[in-house]
């Protein structure tokens, strides 16, 4: 037997995936599946269709003029693609090959990350990453321990502290074992398994195994010099790949607009082909019109089945009506798309000097989704705040204590701040000093020894500490730095020093304290009760050195103040209900004696509790609650998570716009809750709905039916006993915010199991709707504790709602690659936690704050221009093709075409492409400025408004009414015989070549009318595209080209502007197509942005204080039209 390997007894039932990473595509099947992909559009498909119809038969035009431009789409979008899969293979192929340490035979063998197997023992060194989930067997740590930080999976960069299997021989190499463990799933927090130790002539002894002992994938080792673990997981088995979301094709709202309005042209182009197609045959019926003199059939003709025949004319027919379907619009939205994105990469505004790096566009299919968004999905540490806590303030005995030189006043008491010792008279030193030591010896926090190398960075904290302050340590301790599970844990141990009492680390179950008389303490740490999101609060049991047995113990007000004097409460309450709503993270300071046997009953209830195989976690948490009861409550703590720059003000600006913000974290709740109180998503009036494992816990009932009750509870307050909203008719709807109540809706991840996973299928569907409907109602919701997949998961249940409302998911670490991948957009933030958000990411930004110009600014403008630009697409395409099916009517239904194969051919690619892309790239209807400072102009283009059936039935109309007043208003022309001087008649060619003139210049200066932001780019493309078209037409009609062998232009432009009477139903006929935009922007009434900021001059919206009968402050909106007030209030109603 291998001694190196756990052995299976028996052996395993099934095989264990290798330890590698795969893309989407491989070399093999990148052509079949990129294809597939593509064809999915139905443009693509349609032209691939029609290319194939030309080639097989014979058609009018040329089968080139399908089949270039599908090529060119497709080969560049796979082009693209495939690059895109490139880099992410090459990123894979550095995980795969990372070398690692594995022993086999007792000795160390060096092995790429993908040969990894279930059952090797893998050694990892400091600051290395766990290549799969491992068991930890053994540490270089002498109390059998390792940290880790799990950044990449929770976005939690704090440490986190696991433990060895107990007993094991520290010889690995005479190590024989068998493991057991549950199916691979994707909860981070969930580990069950036992290990099996056999040893020679004794029984096994059975361990049980928890998420203590398991390493995870993506995690890494810190502050340990090595460990040895056992491979368990491998591969897709692991839990950082089960909560990975594979990345799909992401399609953006306008793109499913064009494949709707393309359904609509394209049942318009089978409906002319249809017509054109029964009326030749009808008129072909009477006699004399199916073989006329001049145009006998030859025999093949009469020969061809009657019914074949008419299949090939239908097919003709759609060959040349097909330029409907404006196969150049796809080249044109690729490329307004690729160099569109550009201007987000150049922006300096998104540059940061701190990275000097700026923004990033990974995906430019969706930069008009940027525009859309009406779901903001956030992750916590690292994208709305630093996850750099800072010791505010305390509050000992009713006594606050602020490190700051300022004298305040507030609530009732009077606030000398400054050193604790100056503050004797107030709370008493006894109690000053027994606050100063709980907070000294209520953590997990451990005290690292700086290495050269970390001297060497300008003595600031990383992702494992805060560093100590060098003006209260003596200099040989100056070098030392924190690390903790916690954060908040490091703010509060140097909060304790800032007043000179010093945490000087643990030593062999033996915790140092330094107090401000520079003697050092000395406490045995007996017990550590960990924080659990059930309990809220965490403790210790210590012996001090004259034996005395303390309980010091530390969590949220909630938790804490049920447990201690209700007189000793409310001393503390006010500043804690203060601090909250200051947005800081608040803990309860309690302590507690015990006798020797009350210490004797805990110690034997707290050992038989960690030794059990079943509910460990149901034993331990009732002999927590049994000992910390009857505490005294000493003081409370304020600790701020600093936000990032411009958080709070990008927050609010969003929902100016009429974005709903959800917050998806990892972190602890009470820890997410203050973030969202500082970041203004929760307000002082806004009242929160919890649904967490904390108020489903219920003695008397099951948690579903607790489950069942507060939804159906929450759901009668947020949603039935709402007032509905009523869409007025008015242009201007005042919404009394006074009147209406504020929810705010809080959940825990092990609730959302609940929510999402029921036993009953029919109530899982009933709780998902009544979830979905209070959180719509929200305005904002904090979704806590959260593993990565359930991240998609919300995600996923929100874009899938009613509506289909656009997504935006941001953050910064792997653990929120999931949701980014699951939301329509995804952000990905370059900060300091790795960058697999970012690559995995269609955006990413250095910063929050840029959040707001990207949407506000980008977001807006890319959204009107490619909705023009499509809706523009279609008019000036039906405008081209509407005469050509008119002339049908004239020439006998023969498939004549109207214009000449150049114009056919140029029309989409030169003459009309230019001006259309300049505009789709350059327009600003509003000012980028105006546009951030008016946040609520992103509402305006909320539900794809632009590209409405309104909408683009006016343009469809419109290109109807110009293609009638084109060929018709020529036609009326020709009714003259005589239109040259020397009294010779213009023929069919120059009949088409005059409509066509009319038709370049009318929808190109229909589209100089609709610009607003004119560059000199505009000007040059707009008039030069004229230019080139009359230049063009001289030149081609005014050379004998040898390869042609039919020119039916030549002379036919120059004869044509020869004419008087031409040139006068050119101007006419433009001037008469855009007479009714004319007059309908003129005298329509104003509406949009424009019209607001004019109103903005004349009308001033205030809000004030009016008192009642009853003197109670009662918020009034008042809104004052140049001389008239009208003030509305919850009470009454007035007019000054």
């Amino acid at each position: 037997m291998d001694s190196n390997r756990l052995p299976p007894q028996p052996p395993p039932a099934r095989s264990y995936p290798s330890n590698s990473c795969q893309q989407q595509y491989t070399v093999w099947n990148f052509l079949p599946k990129n294809l597939f992909e593509q064809f999915r559009r139905i443009a693509n498909f349609y032209f691939l269709i029609i290319f194939l119809v030309q080639v097989i038969v014979d058609t009018p035009t040329s089968p080139v003029t399908s089949g270039l431009p599908l090529f060119f789409v497709i080969t560049v979008t796979a082009i693209k693609q495939g690059y895109e899969d490139w880099l992410r293979h090459k990123a894979d192929r550095e995980v795969n090959k990372y070398q690692v340490t594995v022993l086999e035979n007792g000795q160390e063998t060096p092995k790429e990350s993908e040969n990894i197997k279930v059952g090797d023992i893998v050694q990892v060194k400091e600051n290395e990453t766990f290549p799969c989930d491992l068991i930890l067997l053994q540490s270089t740590r002498d109390d059998d321990t390792c940290f880790v930080t799990t950044a990449s999976l929770d976005g939690e960069s704090n440490h986190k502290t696991h433990y060895t299997v107990p007993d094991i021989e520290r010889d690995l190499k005479s190590l024989n074992a068998t493991i057991e463990c549950e199916q691979p799933q994707p909860d981070l927090y969930k580990f069950n398994g036992r290990m099996h130790i056999y040893k020679t002539n004794q029984d096994p002894a059975v361990r049980s195994l928890g998420p203590e002992n398991l390493l995870l994938k993506g995690a890494t080792l810190k502050n340990t010099q090595k460990i040895c673990g056992v491979a368990v997981y491998t591969g897709m088995e692991t839990k950082m790949a089960l909560n990975y979301q594979g990345k799909s094709q992401k399609r953006s709202a306008v793109e499913k607009s064009i494949n709707a309005f393309l359904l609509v042209y394209l049942c318009i182009l089978l409906s002319k082909a249809l017509v054109c197609t029964t009326l030749k045959y009808v008129w072909q019926s009477k006699p004399g019109q199916d073989e006329p003199w001049y145009n006998k059939k030859t025999q093949k003709e009469k020969d061809t089945n009657l019914y074949l025949k008419m299949f090939t004319d239908f097919l003709s027919f759609m060959v040349l009506f097909n330029f409907i379907i404006p196969v150049s619009m796809y080249v044109t939205v690729e490329m307004q798309k690729f160099l569109g994105s550009f201007f987000i990469t150049w922006d300096k505004d998104f540059f940061d000097p701190e990275i000097q790096e700026g923004a990033l566009v990974n995906t430019s299919d969706l930069n008009e989704e940027l525009g859309q968004v009406e779901y903001v999905f956030t992750d916590k540490t690292g994208t709305l705040t630093q996850n750099n806590m800072e010791f505010i303030e305390c509050c000992i005995d009713g006594f606050q204590y602020k490190h700051r030189g300022a004298s305040s006043e507030l609530d009732g008491f009077c606030v000398t701040d400054g050193p604790v010792n100056k503050l004797q008279q107030k709370a008493g030193r006894e109690k000053e000093e027994l606050f100063l030591r709980a907070l000294c010896l209520c953590h997990t926090v451990q005290v690292k020894e700086s290495t050269e190398q970390d001297q060497r960075e300008d003595n600031l904290d990383q992702v494992d500490g805060l560093r100590i302050d060098e003006n209260v340590l003596q200099p040989p301790q100056k070098e030392r730095g924190f690390i903790a599970s916690s954060p908040d844990e490091i703010a509060l141990v140097k909060g304790a020093m800032r007043y000179g009492f010093t945490f000087l680390g643990l030593e062999s179950k033996t915790m140092k304290i330094l107090n401000r008389n520079k003697d050092v303490e000395m406490y045995d740490l007996l017990h550590v009760l960990n924080f659990d999101p059930v309990r809220r609060r965490m403790s210790v049991i210590v012996r001090s050195g004259s034996g005395e047995m303390l309980l010091f113990c530390k969590g949220a007000d909630s938790s804490i103040f049920p447990r201690v004097r209700q007189e000793e409460v409310e001393r503390i309450r006010l500043h804690v209900e203060r601090n909250a709503t200051e947005g800081y993270r608040t803990l309860c300071v309690a302590y507690k004696r015990l006798s020797e046997e009350e210490y004797a009953q805990a110690d034997a209830g707290l050992r038989e509790a960690r030794l059990a195989l079943q509910d460990r976690e149901e034993k331990l948490l009732a002999v927590y609650n049994q000992v910390e009861t009857g505490m005294s409550l000493i003081g409370a703590t304020a600790v701020e998570d600093r936000l990032q720059e411009e958080a709070a003000e990008t927050m609010e600006a969003l929902q100016r716009a009429g974005m709903k913000v959800w917050v998806l974290t990892g972190d602890k709740m009470e820890t997410a809750k203050s973030t969202c109180y500082a970041c203004g998503l929760f307000q002082r009036k806004t009242e929160l709905l919890e649904l967490t494992v904390r108020t489903l816990e219920d003695g008397e009932r099951k948690r579903e039916e607790r489950l069942h009750e507060l939804l159906g509870e929450y759901h009668k307050r947020a949603v039935q006993d709402a007032p509905p909203v009523k869409a007025g008719g008015t242009r201007l709807v005042l919404v009394c915010f006074a009147s209406n109540q504020d929810y705010g809706f809080i959940i825990d991840g092990a609730s959302l199991s609940m929510v999402l996973n029921s036993s009953s299928e029919s109530n899982m569907r009933s709780y998902k709707d009544l979830f979905l409907q209070i959180c719509q109602n929200c305005t904002a919701v904090l979704c806590c504790r959260m593993a990565p997949l359930q991240k998609a998961q919300i995600v996923k249940m929100v874009k899938s709602s009613k509506g289909s409302p656009i997504t935006l998911s941001i953050g910064d670490g792997a653990n929120d690659v999931s949701m980014i991948l699951e939301a329509h957009v995804g952000i990905g933030i370059k900060g300091k936690e790795g960058r697999q958000a970012v690559r995995n990411s269609d955006y990413a930004i250095p910063k929050l704050k840029h959040l707001k110009k990207l949407l506000l600014a980008h977001g807006h403008l890319y959204y009107h221009r490619i909705a023009h630009l499509v809706q523009y697409f279609f008019y000036k395409n039906l405008c081209f093709i509407l005469p050509q099916f008119l002339y049908q009517f004239f020439c006998g239904y023969s498939q004549q075409p109207l214009y000449d194969a150049a114009y056919l051919t140029m029309y989409n690619i030169c003459f009309t492409s230019m001006p259309i892309l300049a505009y789709s790239l350059l327009e600003q209807r509003i000012s980028i400025e105006d546009l951030i400072e008016d946040a609520a102009l992103y509402s305006e283009n909320a539900k794809n408004a632009m590209l409405r059936w309104g909408l683009f039935l006016y343009w469809t109309g419109l290109g109807a009414f110009h293609g009638l007043v084109f060929f018709f208003g020529v036609r009326f022309l020709f009714s003259n015989p005589a239109l040259q001087d020397n009294g010779q008649v213009f023929g069919n060619w120059s009949y088409g070549t005059i409509v066509f003139t009319v038709l370049v210049f009318t929808v190109t200066l229909k589209l100089a009318l609709d610009t607003r932001h004119w560059t000199w780019i505009n000007h040059f493309v707009i008039w030069g595209s004229l230019a080139f078209y009359v230049f063009f037409s001289f030149f081609w009609g005014g050379i004998i080209w040898p390869f042609m062998k039919q020119q039916r232009l030549y002379f036919v432009f120059a004869n044509m502007l020869s004419s008087v009477s031409a040139w006068l139903v050119i101007i006419l006929l433009i001037l008469l197509s855009l007479l009714p935009e004319i007059l309908l922007v003129v005298l329509r009434n104003p509406r949009g942005p424009y019209t607001r900021k004019v109103q903005q001059r004349y009308t001033h919206v205030y809000t004030s204080h009016v008192t009642t009968h009853a003197r109670t402050p009662t918020h009034t909106l008042c809104i004052c039209f140049n001389d008239v007030s009208v003030c509305f209030s919850r009470d009454l109603v007035f007019a000054c």
